[in-house]
């Protein structure tokens, strides 16, 4: 937000300079991102000075050109070549001498150099209006009147003012200070001064000839409604100084009627909207909404479909203004206005929002009345607004206020503990200190008592309703950087549940990045065709797109969105993990779900001994493997996986409950998410593993001394027969020296007879009081092909 500091001190008796101001500004909470010298008139007239035409002769190798002797005060005259028709010998002109930059009023900044035009030297320019910025009349030069002071540099002539911009970072429940009077709220109790709020003691009405009739349909979309008729206005160019107040703070000048609102919204911060009265048909303005549909075409010539909630300004027959957002292109003040209705409103801030976000409009007003403005200033905004319009545009009141306010919004009532004021700050600040800040910022004490302090807070401070509110408040006048920085720190012990969940994710983090993997987070929110279960998606009512419209039900698609970025960009080659969430809607009841997923694609990295080989599905079930046994969780059951989002793959559960999915992706899935190569994956139920794991006991026993040994067994079996199965039986063969059994191999294709599949098995044997022998090692071997043959009907493969 754009503050200027000329416009400030029409608020503040105060010498402070801005940079000072700038200080106060940041440390009482309002940011002060930069601050700027500006000029109201580009290049603010440098180098231009008052001259006296002395003579006036015709070039002789030009019809169209003079040649003049100018006195600029400076001992010599000048000799310049001027090409304008009205320049005659007595009169007071501007002239830029030779070596300032002029900045006219459209194009390019330019230097004057001394020249020769047409064989005839040229030491200077004598200037028009939109040759130095002054405005765009290019009809000829300016000439200035008699008592115009010879030599007098430009800029003091036509009092050019150097001014500071301010641009301040205001943070969104600051609403109160987006207004030039709101700045200089706070800035007054920060130095307990008062502010020099503008007098409108003179309005009054002339005569009562065009009442318009005011109708609100809607008062809770509009709380308050005020407004008037002016009649006899003529709409112009607006005066320099209010133009230049404008142009110093960003805003483009349109004429005198709109910059008059533009004016008063900076500076009171109650936006204001002047329609054509002429327009309103049926002489009626009516606040109300229209039905679902209705077009609209707003400033912008943007035809649009109002919603059924939209609230509209509107004649008798039709809208003209969606209501604290945009005007509508026909109702609005034309260079052939004469009459005016000027509205001062107040409307519900959620209702603005909703509106502008809804037909994607970002205006001064949206800005200022979503965020929430002052409902008690709307009568004086509007005599502001009534007597500067008077003054630019002419024309007389012609109608009684208006205002509607049938309900008139209380101040925020807060009781205030003078002690808890010092508790929360850390300090003992005096009571009286306490007390004067509070009444600074313009917060009324209804009773005093025993330490506690009855406070009426003023509508527009919207984000002070409580006590800690205010005690912010006193903290923010008081300054941050005057409480003492504390000598000891207390501390207290704080016992946290087990398992430390931060503490376990990132335990798992480093397991997978140190085995190559990348972390990725991506977006909670997704497209439609990611839904795993329509009936219970999770939608988003007011979507940033269509690619954003509801809430994950998977990390899956995350992750293979996350794969077709990367291979498009040349990077085929994955390993990538998320710790993420992921929504649900059961039963009316929003249900929210901790995941691990965990992604690999393309093929491992080649070396000096191996070469580079596509992952299989044996590297993400290592890959899941190892972190189940870091999480120490034992006992799990294995069964093939049957899922919609893998083609094949296993899954582990614990008792009933699925602990974790993992296998190749299926295609359909692929193809949803763009991606053309073979991608494996594992989802974890994170929110189980910590249920798993909060009983697990930490135990020690000593690495054995003596060596595992490691045999392998390749079999053919019934293609029903499941992995689990295989490993009970092996574990059921040999308690004491079989430490581990795992599968390295699958296959079940065309090669194999059907209905028959072949698994490769590995087993680890152990003995932990001295070194397996051969004889050892091949009778347990032994018992295993047996149990196998004979429970199961394995085939041992030679």
């Amino acid at each position: 937000m754009k503050i200027s500091y000329s416009w400030l001190k029409q608020f503040l008796d105060t010498d402070l300079k801005p940079e000072e101001i700038s200080t106060i500004l940041t440390s009482i909470g309002l940011e002060v991102e930069s601050l700027e010298r500006v000029q109201a008139v580009p290049g603010g007239l440098e180098g231009l000075v008052i001259g006296y035409v002395k003579e006036r002769s015709q070039h002789p190798n030009a019809d169209r050109l003079s040649i003049t002797k100018v006195d600029v005060g400076a001992g010599e005259d000048l000799q310049i070549v001027c090409g304008a028709p009205n320049v005659a010998a007595g009169q007071k002109v501007v002239v830029a001498t030779v070596g300032c930059t002029v900045h006219p009023t459209s194009g390019e900044p330019f230097k004057i150099n001394k020249s020769k035009i047409r064989g005839e030297v040229s030491e200077g320019m004598i200037c028009a209006e939109d040759e130095i910025g002054l405005g765009k009349s290019h009809d000829g030069i300016m000439v200035l009147p008699e008592d115009a002071p010879i030599g007098k540099e430009a800029k003091e002539f036509f009092n050019l003012q150097d001014d500071f911009l301010f641009e301040i970072g205001l943070t969104p429940n600051r609403a109160d200070a987006a207004s030039h009077l709101g700045v200089a709220r706070d800035i007054a109790a920060y130095l307990q001064i008062d502010i020099k709020k503008p007098i409108v003691d003179s309005f009054k009405i002339a005569e009562e000839t065009s009442a318009i009739e005011v109708i609100i349909e809607d008062a809770v979309a509009a709380p308050r409604y005020s407004g008037l008729t002016i009649s006899g206005i003529e709409v112009k160019e607006s005066p320099d100084w209010l133009k230049e107040k404008l142009a110093v703070i960003g805003v483009r000048a349109i004429n005198n009627v709109v910059d008059v609102t533009n004016y008063v919204l900076h500076d009171l911060g109650q936006p204001l909207h002047a329609f054509d009265a002429d327009e309103i048909k049926g002489n009626k303005v009516v606040v109300k909404k229209c039905t679902e549909g209705t077009l609209f075409k707003t400033l912008d010539e943007v035809e649009r479909k109002l919603s059924a909630d939209d609230l509209m300004i509107c004649n008798a027959q039709e809208p003209m203004c969606i209501a604290g957002v945009f005007g509508g292109i026909t109702s609005g003040v034309k260079a052939t206005t004469k009459n005016i209705f000027l509205e001062s409103a107040y409307f519900n801030p959620v209702s603005v929002r909703k509106t502008a976000k809804r037909h994607g409009l970002k205006t001064d007003s949206s800005f200022r009345f979503e965020r929430g403005t002052d409902p008690e200033i709307t009568v004086y905004a509007l005599k502001r607004a009534a007597l500067l319009i008077q003054e630019v545009a002419g024309g007389t009141i012609s109608s009684q206020i208006f205002d509607h306010y049938p309900q008139p919004i209380p101040y925020f009532e807060v009781d205030l503990s003078l002690d808890r004021v010092n508790k929360i700050i850390g300090q003992v600040i005096p009571d009286e200190e306490i007390i004067s800040i509070i009444k600074s910022l313009g917060i009324t004490i209804v009773k005093a008592e025993n330490r506690l302090l009855q406070l009426q807070v003023p509508s527009y401070k919207v984000d002070v309703t409580r006590e800690i509110d205010v005690i912010e408040e006193v903290l923010r006048i008081y300054g941050y950087d005057n409480i003492d920085i504390p000598g000891k720190v207390n501390a207290s012990l704080n016992y946290s549940s087990k398992p430390d969940k931060e503490a376990v994710q990132h335990t798992i983090a480093d397991l997978l990045s140190a085995n190559g993997y990348f972390e990725i987070l991506s977006n909670s929110l997704t497209k439609k065709a990611f839904t795993l279960e329509e009936e219970k998606v999770v939608q988003i009512l007011n979507p940033l797109s269509s690619d954003l419209d509801v809430m994950r039900q998977s990390l899956l698609y995350s992750g293979l969105e996350a794969i077709a970025y990367n291979s498009n960009r040349k990077q085929a080659d994955l390993k990538l993990y998320e710790f993420g969430k992921t929504y649900f809607l059961e039963e009316e009841k929003y249900q929210e779900n901790n995941c691990l997923a965990i992604f690999v694609t393309g093929k491992t990295p080649a070396n000096w001994q191996n070469a580079a080989k596509e992952y299989s599905f044996y590297q993400i079930k290592a890959t899941v493997d190892a972190i189940i046994q870091k999480l120490n969780v034992s006992n799990l059951i294995s069964e093939d996986l049957k899922d919609s989002e893998f083609a094949y793959g296993i899954t582990y559960k614990k008792g009933q409950k699925t602990l974790v999915r993992f296998g190749a992706v299926e295609n359909a899935a692929l193809k949803k998410a763009d991606v053309d190569k073979t991608v494996f994956a594992a989802i974890f139920n994170w929110d189980l593993v910590f249920t798993i794991i909060r009983n697990n006991k930490i135990t020690y026993q000593e690495i054995s001394k003596f060596p595992a040994v490691k045999r392998d067994l390749s079999m053919l079996l019934n293609a029903d027969i499941s992995f689990e199965q295989l490993k009970k039986i092996a574990l059921k063969t040999d308690k004491k020296l079989l430490k581990a059994v795992d599968v390295f191999d699958v296959y079940q294709g065309d090669k194999l007879p059907e209905g028959k599949k072949s698994y490769a098995l590995s087993f680890i044997l152990q003995d932990e009081e001295q070194t397996l022998a051969d004889k050892q090692i091949d009778a347990v071997m032994q018992k295993l092909i047996t149990n196998f043959e004979k429970e199961i009907g394995a085939e041992i493969r030679k």
